[in-house]
């Protein structure tokens, strides 16, 4: 099956598909076209994975996952929280995020703090939330150079290294986002029991354009499903003469 992930960020669109298995696959935002700034107005976490993925359900009409991910940190009261991708500014520049976030903490001896995801899945008129956390500290300097933004300064409980001296694998294993997917996981395989997901092919050099032409495919469909719609609404609202005269014109076109 496909799924659309409310995101163009290539690093979360890699690690979301490492965790899902092989008969899911994530539709990237410039997938369906969507190449809007999706706005990210909400005060909680919840409330912007919310946004995001209502965003596209509701222009495009995809069934549709959004994650929003904040870094609250205990001396700094929750900071920087939902404002985690911009903590510094509009720039939205991870280590001007982190050199801000190191400068206020300063020589502060609390460093508990905990990544926080929250997944907002909307599918067959409904809306699903999941939320994963992982506690930890902040470190004093940046360390690694995989993973991406709060990566390099902050250790999970039980480990010596920052998320960003783990391989993605090691990384997705306990991270919050590795935490909130397993339970969408879990929520899609009830929903779609094995023998109904079908196996994802394309592999390889043709596998963008595979999965380009399938959204592409999709999109048509639903937007002639839609018009149809809005048709038989119309022609529910004709009188009985009108509704004669619709069926005979469309029967003359038809034998065209």
């Amino acid at each position: 099956m496909q799924l659309v992930f409310a995101s163009n960020n290539a690093n979360k669109i890699k690690e979301i598909q490492l965790l899902l298995p092989e008969t899911i696959q994530v539709l990237s935002l410039a997938d369906i076209g969507c190449f809007d700034d999706i706005p990210e107005t909400a005060n909680t976490i919840e409330g912007n994975a919310i946004l995001k993925a209502n965003y596209v359900t509701e222009k495009f009409g995809y069934a549709c996952f959004a994650d929003d991910t904040g870094l609250e940190v205990a001396a700094l009261h929750g900071e920087p929280g939902v404002f985690s991708a911009r903590y510094a500014g509009e720039q939205k520049d991870s280590n001007d995020n982190m050199d801000k976030l190191l400068a206020n903490l300063n020589d502060n001896s609390n460093r508990k703090a905990h990544f926080k995801t929250v997944i907002c899945l909307n599918l067959n008129g409904e809306q699903q939330l999941f939320t994963g956390i992982i506690n930890g500290q902040i470190a004093t300097a940046k360390k690694g150079t995989n993973g991406f933004g709060y990566d390099p300064i902050f250790i999970a409980d039980g480990y010596t290294q920052t998320f960003a001296e783990l391989s993605m694998a090691e990384k997705s294993a306990i991270s919050h986002r590795g935490l909130a997917v397993k339970q969408l996981v879990d929520f899609l395989s009830r929903w779609f029991p094995e023998k109904r997901l079908v196996p994802l092919a394309p592999t390889g050099a043709n596998y963008r354009v595979v999965r380009m032409a399938g959204a592409m495919v999709l999109r048509k469909e639903m937007v002639l499903l839609l018009n149809l719609k809005n048709l038989l609404k119309i022609v529910a609202q004709l009188s009985h003469s009108a509704t004669q005269k619709l069926s005979h014109f469309v029967k003359q076109k038809l034998t065209y």
